[in-house]
């Protein structure tokens, strides 16, 4: 991954990655890589990454704006992913 856009393989992987037991989650990661996957920088995808370690349901939490990331979590790149999730 350069700073600039991913490779194909590289968002395929990350697509692969962000598969989720919950279909919910699973429309709304789909939108946001039809949408953004062939846009997204290496700080977005570190901070994707980071809100992939979470469970299924602290992520459809955030992603339907129920809590907002933690201080854990909080920073620049994981708040435009973030936002980038919930419009998508």
């Amino acid at each position: 991954m350069t700073a600039e856009a991913l490779k194909d393989h590289d968002l395929a992987r990350l697509r692969w990655r962000a598969r989720r037991g919950l279909l919910e989650n699973d429309l709304i990661m789909a939108r946001f890589f039809d949408r953004y996957g062939s846009t997204l920088l290496k700080a977005e995808v570190q901070a994707l990454e980071r809100l992939l370690e979470l469970t299924d349901n602290e992520l459809l939490d955030l992603l339907l704006a129920r809590m907002e990331p933690d201080a854990d979590l909080a920073g620049t790149a994981v708040s435009s992913v973030l936002a980038k999730l919930r419009s998508a």
